[in-house]
């Protein structure tokens, strides 16, 4: 990307300078960054120990722990894993470090409401996690009505955390609105935005429309508990189907807040290590926005046996197959980006590539439970668990891997240390397709998900997909040990490591604290490769 006025590196580093107190009262937009991926990356540690745990006690027929400790920890696994983990952690971490530098600006749009963001996030955070010292909570992360009215847990506390929590993803959705809108540098049309920040901007969207439907929906809860008012319990008037109405128009768009964002970092990475300008920038574009539209519009399919009418479930169906096209778009321009690309398999571009692989495996079983004759049969199962899975972690955890070992370098100004990028890397892959695929044949054969114990006809794949989770685990371990050994002592990062033509790259590693000298002028697109001059 040809620009002019990049920062020449003589000023300090954001990182340098000040101690803890210059970081917990920032407003420069890459340490908040930053702390919003310490604080994410730690739930994403508690909420994994939790998986663990669940998978422990699945290891085999038979109880471990009582079912009431089991359904407290596969609650605490989903609700941390979700709203503390999987919904900030692109958005809030990897989009505030790198939506104003790759737009030219020098911050967002409104610096103190993006620290006020994050401080409000960790309030809402530490309000759930008290749950775990008050009863805990066993309502799965959904808090399906009327049992979670008639729980005796801390469904309280976690809720109302699900409460605050909301205003931090609307504050950061209307703050990088603004800032897309009214900051981009001269030359920095929309169609010449790195991909990436499309995406990003179609999750803005999302989060600012489709939350205060989430926040309304606990709050109703809240006050159903308190205030003995029937909104949801049919013993006192209420209807618990519209409870599921009402999350499920919030948390189907949320699914979409997860995973936009690590389709951006792999259109970013693809590129880059295919040596190649990218195939179709409009349509990967323009997809990003048809998915955040079409998304508002497909709640109704986990709904498929609550008893809507054969219209609403028709509708629904063929609504949500239509999600399907704007996603094959991506996968079909990534796949004619990578044709006869000079393809470099490091770190970044093994997670992408594993993105694409596994993400499509969740596409797919999405068009399987889309057909209502099959959703019938495979609802609440094991087949639903191992399709959400493939879909979150094999997509939006997959995605998040490439942009953090993509960008690390560029965050910190130095190199992880690669051959232990590609053994973790082995490690996480082969781990999850052994804990997960044989969760399809388990649900295949008629195993329910949120089940403690089970028949002794399901004993050898729940034994597989424990071990397989267990792969996982030392994947993780061994990638928290090398970003925080690279911290120190990895070596020092050239300014452009990978050879990227976005914005980012022009910059020192780490950037100055103000990003740029000059306000840079645009004069080309993002993904100059091997376009004549």
């Amino acid at each position: 990307m040809e620009h002019h006025g990049e920062s020449q590196g003589h000023h300090k580093s954001y990182l340098e300078g000040g101690g803890i107190g210059s970081w917990l009262t920032t407003l420069d937009h890459k340490r908040i960054g930053v702390m919003y991926l310490a604080a994410t990356m730690l739930f994403f540690a508690v909420g994994g120990i939790f998986a663990l745990l669940v998978r422990l006690e699945l290891l085999k027929s038979g109880p471990l722990f009582s079912p009431d400790v089991y359904n407290k920890f596969f609650t605490f696994h989903g609700a941390i894993m979700v709203f503390m983990f999987i919904i900030p952690i692109i958005p809030a971490a990897l989009g505030n470090f790198f939506l104003p530098i790759m737009i030219g600006a020098k911050d967002v749009a409104f610096p103190r409401l993006n620290l006020a963001s994050y401080y409000v996030f960790i309030g809402g955070a530490l309000l759930a996690f008290l749950a775990i010292f008050f009863g805990g909570v066993d309502t799965g992360w959904t808090f399906y009505t009327p049992y979670s009215i008639r729980s005796a847990t801390s469904v309280i506390l976690v809720t109302m955390g699900v409460f605050v929590m909301g205003f931090s993803s609307i504050m950061t959705g209307l703050n990088f609105i603004v800032t897309i809108h009214k900051l981009r540098a001269p030359g920095m049309t929309f169609h010449r935005m790195p991909l990436f920040l499309w995406a990003i901007y179609a999750t803005a969207i999302i989060q600012v429309l489709a939350t205060p439907v989430i926040g309304i929906t606990t709050l109703l809860l809240v006050m159903e508990r308190v205030l003995g008012i029937g909104f949801f319990d049919p013993k006192l008037g209420g209807d618990p189907i519209l409870f599921q109405h009402f999350f499920w128009f919030y948390s189907h768009p949320a699914v979409y807040i997860m995973i936009l964002p690590g389709m951006g970092i792999v259109s970013e990475v693809i590129t880059v290590f295919s040596r190649k300008h990218i195939f179709g920038y409009k349509a990967i574009a323009y997809s990003s926005l048809a998915i955040a539209f079409i998304s508002f519009l497909v709640w109704g399919h986990h709904m498929f046996v609550s008893g809507q009418s054969a219209w609403a479930n028709f509708l629904f169906s063929i609504l949500t197959m239509l999600v399907a096209i704007p996603t094959a778009i991506k996968i079909f321009n990534w796949t004619a980006t990578l044709y006869k690309g000079s393809i470099h398999l490091q770190t970044p571009m093994l997670y992408a590539l594993s993105f694409i692989f596994l993400f499509t495996i969740g596409g797919l079983t999405g068009l399987f439970l889309a057909a209502l004759s099959v959703d019938v049969s495979l609802h609440d199962t094991y087949f639903v668990v191992a399709h959400f899975h493939y879909v979150m972690m094999g997509g939006t955890v997959m995605g998040l891997l490439a942009g953090l070992h993509y960008w690390w370098p560029k965050m910190f100004g130095r190199m992880y240390p690669e051959i232990w990028g590609k053994i973790s890397w082995a490690f996480v892959f082969l781990g999850f397709n052994v804990t997960f695929l044989p969760q399809f044949w388990l649900g295949k054969m008629g195993m329910p998900r949120r089940y403690h114990d089970y028949g002794p006809e399901f004993a050898t794949w729940n034994m597989v997909s424990s071990v397989g989770s267990w792969l996982i685990g030392v994947g993780f371990l061994m990638m928290f040990i090398y970003f925080l050994w690279s911290l120190k002592r990895g070596e020092k990062a050239s300014s452009n490591p990978w050879n990227g033509k976005t914005l980012e790259w022009q910059l020192s590693s780490p950037p100055t604290t103000h990003n740029f000298d000059h306000v840079p002028t645009i004069t080309e697109g993002p993904y100059q490769y091997g376009v004549l001059r």
